[in-house]
């Protein structure tokens, strides 16, 4: 029967039905073969697997982001990374990776990154005289810091899954979402040398210290969540929820661009992306109830044990593992249905869960460019009408800045922990 529901989500996969239904439809096809299995037992633990407080965190994270770009503060955010850095020859790719590194800071989102930033920054460059490959590629590559830099919803659903402390893995994702970001402008500094990228006029001190003072409010909202997470004061959904108030603050008060006209096409755009995420996660809770009268997830430790029985071997294996995963698969579902599996593995070798956690964030956020899923490479290419396969050769040498991070990451663990153990050295 296994092989028979393995061929079933291949055939649904290269049809092109989303990875949402899919995960539906097998664990339907499959709970309808156990005759002892009620098909009511589906809907059920698609219910039960969104009836969680802490997964409230995933629309809220997303109605900020979508209000930071309704409000237009984005754009506030790209004029003031682009005086900082817009004086140097790639200083408007330069920009986008350090807008995306800011932006990660209030959305938790990547795909809400590439398409509020993307539309922007992507014609912005080609007028400016760079290829469609290096616009896209940058655009595409830097979005993905959106789900490592806290917040991050894709850890919140991990701290759900898992029983890792948030605040820890938010402390934990800051250094390797610099690193990457630093990654990524070495990057482009080294493909400056060889396409001689343009530079613009550098911004008078007097303008840009204007800009800054209008920037610094939407600046100190990932200040505000992750403050408010790591000092006890409230919940990672708590804090979803101060940082839409403070969003609309920003919009309303001080930006003075949003008003009640927003409001609807805001909360549509809201549930639009935010059940197209809960709705994998329901799907994938069912699916994994399937596959725990299969008895897969002890199949699938044996196999860890056996095949990679060193510590080393099974980071690697661990980390090509979800490589693959996210070339066809959300970062959601990925972690529901294979985080309980691997975690008694990774337990064994020492390797606490918020590493667990830090890796598996870290090598999905690539599967956010790598077709055929690759939410971030297809919105990015589609906003430049540049094919998928143009779209991802142009992305690789950022990829590989992401694979040698998570690696790092793996075998030095105190690099990305020196940050939680400087705050909070009591949760390690």
């Amino acid at each position: 029967m296994i092989l028979v529901l393995v061929a079933a989500f291949l055939i649904l996969l290269f049809a092109g039905i989303p990875i949402a239904y899919i995960l539906g439809l097998v664990a339907l096809l499959g709970i309808s073969q156990l005759n002892s299995i009620s098909l009511i037992t589906v809907v059920q633990k698609m219910f039960t697997g969104l009836n969680s407080f802490t997964l409230l965190a995933v629309p809220l994270f997303v109605l900020a982001a979508n209000i930071m770009n309704r409000a237009k503060i984005s754009e506030k955010l790209i004029q003031f990374c682009n005086g900082i850095v817009g004086r140097f020859p790639g200083g408007l790719a330069y920009a986008n990776v350090l807008v995306s590194m800011l932006f990660a800071g209030i959305s938790g989102s990547s795909q809400a990154d590439t398409a509020g930033i993307g539309s922007i920054l992507i014609p912005a460059m080609e007028e400016e005289g760079y290829s469609q490959e290096t616009s896209v590629g940058v655009t595409a590559a830097s979005s993905t810091i959106g789900i490592v830099i806290p917040p991050s919803i894709p850890m919140v659903v991990y701290s759900s899954v898992a029983g890792a402390s948030i605040g820890a893995l938010f402390l934990g994702g800051v250094v390797p979402g610099i690193l990457i970001g630093l990654g990524q402008m070495f990057v482009i500094f080294m493909g400056n040398k060889k396409y001689h990228y343009p530079k613009q006029n550098p911004m008078s001190f007097k303008d840009f210290l204007k800009l800054a003072i209008k920037c610094l409010p939407p600046v100190l909202t990932p200040v505000i969540i992750i403050g408010g997470v790591i000092g006890g004061l409230c919940t990672a959904t708590e804090s979803a929820a101060i940082a839409c108030i403070y969003a609309i603050i920003l919009g309303v008060f001080v930006f003075k661009n949003l008003s009640l006209k927003d409001v609807k096409p805001l909360l549509y755009d809201t549930l639009r992306t935010s059940a197209t995420s809960l709705f994998a996660l329901a799907t994938a809770n069912a699916l994994g109830q399937l596959l725990s009268y299969y008895n897969v997830s002890t199949s699938v430790q044996q196999m860890f044990a056996t095949y990679f029985p060193y510590k080393w071997q099974f980071l690697l294996a661990l980390i090509g593992f979800y490589l693959f995963l996210g070339t066809f698969m959300d970062a959601i579902p990925a972690m529901i249905l294979f985080v309980p599996v691997l975690m008694p593995v990774a337990t064994a070798f020492g390797i606490t869960p918020v590493q667990l956690g830090l890796i598996i964030v870290i090598t999905l956020a690539v599967g956010q460019v790598t077709p055929p899923y690759g939410l971030c490479l297809l919105i990015a290419g589609r906003i430049s009408g540049m094919s998928v396969q143009k779209s991802f050769k142009a992305v690789i040498p950022y990829i590989m800045v992401s694979v040698v991070v998570v690696v790092l990451i793996a075998f030095l663990p105190d690099i990305a922990f020196a940050l939680p153990k400087l705050i909070k050295p009591e949760w390690f």
